[in-house]
């Protein structure tokens, strides 16, 4: 059943008593309404309609931004709505126990993925901390908040992955209109339809069924306007995502932890982000002189 479907059931009831990296990160994004950037490399810049996003892209929307619409060079789509944070095309290099791959890695907020219909089920996957969301043959709405996380298979099938300490763990599979909420460290509950409360936080724009736009700027390319370098709070929700995830950051902003502000940062917050302490003080992994045999006329002594 459908998210639009399922407003309007819910209003009735209301009135009743009781591929490669680079090639999978290359999109274009096509609707902006809203304050949205991208974080690339250590600055953030503004992303508007036009702008093409790449592999390691950071976007991020305000609270106030209604939608982001990014089409892929594949035919995926991904929606994001207000106070949203994803990451394109992750990479895991502290992953133990296999690999790990995925198109998108939502952090918190909001995210809609749509499958090309002509790709096969790997084309289209998303991730999040500790769950993994995969074989997505059409659309999938997914919310991460601090007290949990949210999917709704809204049509077609997904397959949905719980992840603990870099492994694979319980999977069950959402057919169109499931619904599946795991809140804190419980298990995941499954429901054949979302709660009325999933319902009205569901950003209006994902409702709505909208045309390709791609090929409008497919023969321009717009270029991000640069705005700031990154401070320390810009990134802190990075640095302190899942273990599997922060080595990536260690090595993106590695030069960062000599400015003042940004190093004062990664020190008051080093228990949430552990692998810094090899960044900020190096001296305490430098090898350990060998101790010295002792001389021929001691050994007499």
């Amino acid at each position: 059943m459908c998210l639009r479907m399922l407003l309007l059931l819910l209003v009735a009831v209301s009135v009743l008593p009781g591929s490669s990296r680079a090639q999978a990160g290359a999109g274009i994004a096509t609707i902006v309404e809203g304050d949205v950037t991208v974080i690339r490399e250590s600055a953030r810049f503004a992303v508007a309609e036009g702008v093409r996003v790449r592999a390691d892209d950071l976007l991020e929307s305000a609270p106030g931004a209604k939608l982001a619409r990014i089409e892929f060079t594949d035919g995926m789509v991904l929606d994001i709505g207000p106070a949203t944070r994803v990451l394109l095309a992750p990479r895991f290099p502290g992953e133990r126990g296999g690999t790990r791959s995925s198109r998108l890695y939502l952090l918190q907020g909001w995210a809609k993925l749509t499958a090309a219909k002509s790709k096969g089920l790997e084309a289209a996957s998303l991730a999040a901390e500790g769950l993994d969301l995969t074989g997505i043959s059409r659309d999938v709405v997914l919310n991460v908040e601090p007290t949990g996380a949210a999917a709704f298979a809204e049509s077609g099938d997904v397959l949905f992955s719980e992840r603990s300490k870099g492994k694979v763990g319980a999977s069950v599979k959402l057919k169109a209109g499931d619904f599946i909420a795991r809140s804190g460290d419980s298990k995941p509950v499954v429901t054949q339809r979302p709660p009325a409360d999933f319902i009205q936080r569901v950003p209006r724009p994902f409702l709505d069924t909208l045309p390709s736009r791609a090929a409008m700027f497919a023969a321009r390319e717009m270029q991000p306007k640069r705005m700031v370098d990154v401070a320390y709070a810009d990134v802190q929700p990075w640095l302190d995502a899942e273990a599997g995830l922060r080595p990536l950051f260690v090595a993106r902003w590695k030069a960062l932890a000599q400015a003042p502000e940004f190093r004062k940062g990664l020190i008051a917050g080093l228990r949430a982000h552990p692998e810094w302490d090899r960044v900020l003080y190096p001296e305490k992994y430098l090898p350990k002189p060998a101790a010295s045999a002792p001389s021929a006329a001691a050994a007499y002594r």
